[in-house]
This record gives structure tokens, C-alpha cells and sequence, in this order.
């Protein structure tokens, strides 16, 4: 061990830290009034920017993450914790898919169908 990273720093007691202390009167607590940090600056306003850069799986040769994924299938179905889908179960499944994608368009449909279109009237001039 080296002379520069033990006994370097001189031991502290309880008397010099006012949090420890207890808050006494006449504490430096009391003199001074604690204010929150102020919040950082954003990354914009400090002229940084940083191109993002692709992160986990982004960021990996697709032939890995095609590799990966592949052991992760096998281990599945050799563990017994994969699921296969019926054809039954696939087929609800595509139908629930395809009410949430067309959900919008079916409402605005269903508005429509309730309030007969209303004519203008022309006016003989």
C-alpha cells in the first residue's frame, strides 16, 4: 500500500457536523437557510448535440440478434415454456387485431349511420 491513500485525511467527529449533531441552537443549520439545487440545464441550451446512437439490439448485426433470438426459441420449447397457437386461438387473435387498427374508421362509420346526412336548401334567388 502506498503513503498517499491511507491516513491522508484528517478523522471527523460528530461535533463538527451539524446534521449529526442533532440541529442544536446556534447550529450553522440555523444561520444558514437551505435552497433547493437548481435543475440542470437541458442539452439544447448548452449547444451539445449529440446524435442519438442505437442502443441494445439496435445497435447489434441483425444476423446476431436473428441468432440470438433462435437460441432463445429453442430454450423455450425445450424448457416447455413455449406457446403454439392453435389455429383457433390464431384466428381470435387476428380478429381482435384487426377491431383495434379499424376501431377509428368503424366509429366514425357508426356516426355517420346514426345521423341521416342533412341537405342544404337552396334558396330561389
Amino acid at each position: 500500500m502506498s503513503a498517499g491513500i491511507t491516513g491522508t485525511e484528517p478523522p471527523t467527529t460528530n461535533q463538527e457536523n451539524p446534521q449529526v449533531n442533532g440541529g442544536q441552537p446556534g447550529s450553522e443549520s440555523e444561520q444558514q437557510e437551505l435552497t433547493p439545487d437548481r435543475p440542470p440545464e437541458p442539452v439544447e441550451a448548452t449547444g451539445e448535440n449529440k446524435p442519438k446512437r442505437p442502443r441494445g439490439f439496435a445497435a447489434m448485426d441483425r444476423k446476431l440478434v436473428s441468432e440470438i433470438a433462435r437460441k432463445g426459441g429453442k430454450a423455450a420449447h425445450s424448457a416447455g415454456t413455449a406457446h403454439e397457437f392453435t389455429s383457433e386461438e390464431a384466428r381470435v387473435a387476428g380478429r381482435k387485431g384487426g377491431r383495434a387498427t379499424h376501431a377509428k374508421r368503424r366509429k366514425l362509420v357508426e356516426e355517420q349511420q346514426e345521423k341521416p346526412p342533412q341537405q342544404e336548401e337552396k334558396q330561389g334567388g
